[in-house]
């Protein structure tokens, strides 16, 4: 078996055991503390990344770990996992499927691998920049051409008032078929699926990033910021079909 199978099967594992805990906090009235920044956190979210960790660290003793809830460790090594434990925390919270947990494996500093894991329906998707699968079977994004047959997503309207130009946003509504929130990385997993056309975050972090796009490129999109550059090092993120990418980055950014 190759290194690449070997660690695709290693992001099964994570995903697995770190949604067994998911799964036991959610719809459970578990409670909500706030960080630094207001982002609501729960018990559930660092049981998550603290599963992730150990086995990381069973497993990769000499790889780097970048986490949302407790940070850095190895920060100098060439193999790093980025990880959100779960990305849509009011989502989960609220009882709501529109969250999952996120994996990220970096090699120098480029993105190897992405998983997108949703527990509660069991929907776990992979990506390796050139093949996505969907539990064992490979995906691909949709072949929608015209902006007009598209299905629009983002996970909330209210920031890209606050970090982008609302104006034309709106002209990108008005220009498609449909429009919807159904965001976090669920909107991600949606887009690679198959199941809609185009997933825009006007603010993003590196742990919403990073899994992402091996993802997206496996599936055959294409991922970019907000401005059609690489997402790695930008703060936003534009993920299309191949059509579609294209007129969408060039209506936002007029």
């Amino acid at each position: 078996m190759s290194e690449l199978s070997e660690l695709k099967k290693f992001c099964k594992l994570l995903a697995d055991e770190s949604g067994k805990v998911i799964n036991k906090y959610f719809l459970s009235g578990v409670g909500v503390e706030f960080k630094e920044d207001k982002s609501p956190v729960t018990v559930a979210d660092k049981k998550a990344e603290e599963i992730i960790r150990n086995l990381i660290n069973k497993e990769f003793p000499d790889h780097g770990i970048v986490g949302e809830e407790f940070g850095k460790e190895n920060a100098g090594s060439e193999y790093q996992w980025i990880i959100d434990p779960i990305d849509g925390t009011k989502s989960f919270i609220h009882g709501m499927i529109t969250f999952g947990t996120l994996i990220a494996l970096l090699k120098n500093g480029e993105p190897v691998l992405g998983v997108i894991n949703q527990p509660v329906l069991d929907l776990f998707l992979i990506g390796d920049n050139q093949t996505a699968e969907l539990n064992g079977i490979k995906t691909k994004v949709r072949k929608t051409e015209n902006l007009e047959e598209a299905l629009l997503l983002t996970t909330d309207h209210l920031n890209v008032e606050k970090y982008q130009n609302i104006k034309k946003f709106e002209k990108l509504i008005h220009s498609v078929k449909l429009y919807r929130t159904w965001g976090n990385c669920f909107g991600y997993y949606l887009v690679a699926a198959g199941l809609a056309d185009i997933m825009i975050d006007p603010i993003m972090s590196i742990w919403d990033t990073a899994a992402l796009i091996p993802v997206i490129k496996g599936a055959g999109g294409i991922i970019t910021d907000y401005h059609g550059q690489d997402p790695m090092k930008g703060n936003s993120i534009i993920a299309a079909t191949p059509a579609l990418h294209k007129p969408v980055i060039e209506i936002l950014n007029s």
